[in-house]
């Protein structure tokens, strides 16, 4: 049944690095020859990325990351039916997730993994602070009961929710969490920095969470927000109900698809008034040279394939 689908793998390490440019070459030549799409970002603190492929060549690149060095890898592995992908893009960046901080010592000092079996018991203890670490925009399709959410509009406005907010509870106990784990390494380390005391983040984030605990015993509410063609995934890692628009990158949920100013890759009531006319008929050359290709039988970026495309 996994041949059927792409393997798609979420992972990442903090560790120094060297030769940054040599790692990009290197990646880059491997999975454009295995045909793997998604990003990878390097920079001296670490390795971060989300790939798919073929669930062989996948299985190679997992190899060669830990010939390369990572060998401590949090790796999360899922599968879907399309490429969830347009493209390959490997990355050298100051960060491997933006927190604008100091340097952190992320490798050797952030919070307490707690797996997905315990966090239920951890959040529903009312002497439990729980925060979502996630941009707003991800909040409001979906959270964790009693979660707080900082309403932040990028991670590095998280530092700011913490001095302003949490200050006065260095001694409670804080569980965070994210997608897959990788901000609440940077935000624990941060607030152990602070000089709090009690920091756990949930191991795998979200993304291992829905995967190991079935709906009857979910404290998940809602979806859950995914970086990639997906958009968003539910408990049990069932599919969402959420696509992008095209136009203006906002999460249109099935009611916001109903709506007359909808019009599938090109606007949505959330930026019919504000899409220029240069960018409407942008998107619909894009459209109309989609179908082109697919009657044709020629590569397309925003084609929708299948592993039997990549076969």
């Amino acid at each position: 049944m996994k041949n059927l689908k792409f393997t798609i793998i979420t992972f990442y390490q903090f560790k120094k690095n060297r030769n940054l440019e040599k790692l990009q070459n290197l990646l880059k030549h491997f999975c454009s020859f295995h045909k793997i799409k998604g990003t990878i970002l390097l920079a001296d603190e670490g390795i971060n990325g989300t790939v798919a492929g073929l669930i062989k060549p996948i299985k190679l690149l997992e190899l060669e990351i830990q010939k390369l060095g990572f060998t401590r890898l949090e790796l999360k592995r899922s599968f879907y039916e399309l490429m969830p992908f347009n493209r390959l893009k490997i990355k050298i960046k100051n960060e491997i997730v933006t927190f604008d901080g100091s340097q952190l010592d992320v490798e050797n000092h952030s919070g307490k993994h707690v797996v997905s079996n315990e966090w239920n018991t951890l959040i529903e203890d009312e002497k439990t602070i729980v925060i979502d670490v996630r941009n707003n925009f991800e909040v409001e399709i979906g959270s964790f009961e009693r979660s707080i959410n900082p309403k932040t509009k990028n991670f590095s406005e998280f530092k700011k929710y913490v001095d302003k907010n949490l200050s006065e509870n260095k001694n409670r106990k804080i569980a965070m969490y994210c997608t897959g784990g990788i901000r609440c390494e940077k935000a624990s380390s941060y607030m152990l920095n602070k000089g709090f005391k009690n920091i756990f983040q949930l191991k795998g984030g979200i993304l291992q969470y829905l995967e190991d605990i079935s709906i009857k015993k979910s404290k998940w509410q809602g979806e859950c927000f995914v970086f990639d063609n997906r958009v968003s995934i539910k408990n049990e890692m069932a599919s969402g109900t959420y696509e992008l628009c095209h136009a203006c990158r906002n999460l249109l949920g099935l009611e916001d698809r109903l709506s007359k100013n909808y019009v599938k890759g090109i606007s949505c009531s959330k930026c019919i008034n504000k899409i220029s006319k240069d960018k409407i008929l942008k998107l619909k050359e894009r459209n109309k040279q989609i179908e082109i290709s697919k009657k044709k039988g020629l590569y397309n970026p925003y084609i929708k394939y299948t592993p039997s495309d990549f076969s």
